[in-house]
């Protein structure tokens, strides 16, 4: 099974494969990021908009997320200051 760092959904909100989900797997659990973790992703972003894979290792260590958010963040974070522009 693959692992991304993120929680499965469990709360009560299985989905069917009727529900729009193909061969029965489920979403992932959107990672809510504390304050913190945003403040510091945000002051890495301005001094740099793409990380390489040991800058990501490290931050990632820091805010005890996984590798694959912290990329994820990046590329979201890339997408949205493209739109605003």
């Amino acid at each position: 099974d693959e692992s991304s760092g993120y929680e499965s959904e469990s709360a009560g909100g299985e989905r069917t494969a009727a529900a729009g989900e193909s061969r029965g797997r489920q979403r992932r659990a959107r990672t809510a990021f504390t304050s913190e973790q945003v403040c510091r992703l945000e002051k890495t972003f301005q001094r740099q908009k793409y990380l390489g894979a040991s800058e990501r290792r490290k931050l990632a260590a820091a805010l005890r997320l996984s590798e694959v958010q912290i990329k994820t963040w990046f590329q979201n974070r890339r997408m949205k200051l493209k739109r605003q522009i």
